[in-house]
């Protein structure tokens, strides 16, 4: 027979089943403060350290490619970017199941489950290469089960925003996603570093050296987190926001902003090397651009507080545009200094870029909900939690489709390096799309006609 433990009034109230939690009440400050924030932030501290190991799990490849020649591998140029784009692929594909997983399973359960699955492609990578002769498919079946780290950022953001009270939920989710960001660096840094040890390269320990961390993740998730019986799946929103042309406009720019991040991330070690083979040694650099990309997200959400998401957003894609010209100038003159300083350029603009597209979506939403609700008759508190479920739909969409603008940028790459043996083609490409978000941003939310005549309420909200 299932019992229920009592509580104190006010406070997180467990189930019967274990690490279920039946009352859970944050917006009310009594309860926030009897043991709803440590809860929420116990949680939020086990789920950045899951995320964290899968965005490095997810980027591995992107470091074991410039080692496996060293190792007797000699894949041809499109053989190499296959490996960065198909972990891309599978990840961003993933994001959107993920996304459900968590009212399906429970947030504890499942961030046991997503942590675990990343041990799948690291014991397959180290088998992989400390066997000699494995063929091109098993690498490119390892590079795809390394995808389910790419989905962790979904479920891991779905999950954390259910435990933390509006007021506080904005700080919450940029801790948890700039830490799952940083496993990006985390991985270009200390990788290169750990593969060095011994005699020679030792790919294998780009593996192994993660797999105690997994256990690690897995068990604290099982044992110290916790799932909320009121984190309910909304499908009702997410057809909403599938109908809503704004979905589909703010997922097209955060293309612009995640996909470069995530592309330029998995393609900037191979590019180095490929581009600048005189410069190989400064692979072991790539890293700053992940890490300065990861530590810019949260200032392009507080620029966009004080200045509006959308002006911001136009800002950063034509900054973009000019460092996409630097990186072009540097190919066509061979500065490898001009071609490394643009590069964290455009690391440094698309993390911005990520945090001002990200604020837009809630501000858009909202304004959207309060203006039908005033022409409707809607009751206002409920238009208003009806938008704020419509906009975390919007952000999930917006968050898959984003990471499948990383596919696309190295796809550009891959035939751009076939094509012309050069990266000039990809970049005119890249320039010509930063042009093209730079003038969709500005027609959906910074013209006046639109601001004044279409949404008031937009300007108002400081879109």
């Amino acid at each position: 027979m299932t019992t229920t433990v009592e509580s104190p009034p006010d406070q997180p109230k467990p189930t019967g089943r274990k690490g279920w939690i039946d009352h859970w009440e944050p917006e009310d400050a009594q309860f926030w403060a009897n043991g709803g924030r440590r809860t929420a932030n116990k949680n939020l501290v086990f789920s950045i350290f899951a995320e964290n190991l899968g965005f490095s799990v997810w980027v591995l490849m992107s470091i074991v490619v410039v080692n496996l020649g060293a190792v007797g591998y000699d894949f041809s140029v499109g053989q190499t970017f296959w490996l960065l784009i198909v972990p891309n692929l599978v990840g961003s594909a993933l994001r959107v199941p993920y996304t459900f997983a968590v009212p399906r399973f429970g947030g504890r359960l499942w961030t046991t489950i997503s942590a675990a699955l990343l041990l799948i492609p690291t014991a397959m990578l180290a088998f992989a290469v400390m066997g000699e002769g494995t063929p091109y498919w098993f690498f490119l079946l390892t590079a795809a089960t390394m995808g389910f780290g790419g989905g962790n950022f979904s479920s891991s953001m779905a999950n954390i925003s259910f435990f933390f009270p509006e007021g506080k939920k904005g700080l919450a989710l940029g801790l948890n996603a700039a830490g799952g960001n940083l496993g990006v660096a985390q991985t270009q840094l200390l990788v290169p570093i750990a593969i060095s040890l011994g005699t020679g390269i030792n790919l294998a320990y780009a593996a192994l050296m993660w797999m105690p961390l997994i256990v690690l993740a897995a068990a604290f998730s099982w044992f110290f987190m916790d799932s909320l019986t009121s984190a309910k799946p909304d499908g009702t929103s997410y057809k909403e926001a599938l109908s809503n042309k704004h979905t589909w406009v703010m997922s097209f720019l955060y293309i612009g902003t995640f996909g470069s991040f995530i592309g330029f991330s998995f393609a900037f070690p191979s590019l180095i090397k490929i581009a600048f083979v005189d410069y190989k040694s400064f692979v072991a650099l790539a890293f700053l651009g992940a890490l300065i990309g990861s530590v810019a997200r949260p200032f392009g959400g507080w620029l966009s507080d004080r200045f509006g998401g959308a002006k911001m957003t136009l800002i950063i894609f034509t900054i973009m545009a000019i460092g996409t010209i630097g990186v072009i100038a540097s190919v066509s003159i061979g500065s490898f200094a001009l071609f490394f300083s643009s590069f964290i350029l455009l690391f440094v603009l698309t993390g911005m870029g990520n945090g001002s597209t990200y604020r837009m979506i809630p501000m858009i939403f909202a304004a959207e909900i309060k203006k039908k609700a005033a022409e409707t008759g809607e009751n206002i508190d409920d238009a208003i939690k009806r938008g704020k479920r419509q906009a975390a739909a919007v952000v999930g969409i917006a968050g898959a489709i984003g990471a499948f603008g990383g596919v696309l940028v190295n796809l550009v790459f891959k035939f751009s390096l076939e094509g012309s043996k050069t990266l000039t083609p990809a970049l005119v490409a890249f320039l010509g799309f930063y042009a093209l978000c730079m003038g969709v941003t500005w027609w959906f939310y910074l013209r006046k006609s639109f601001a004044v005549e279409r949404a008031p309420s937009l300007a108002y909200a400081g879109v």
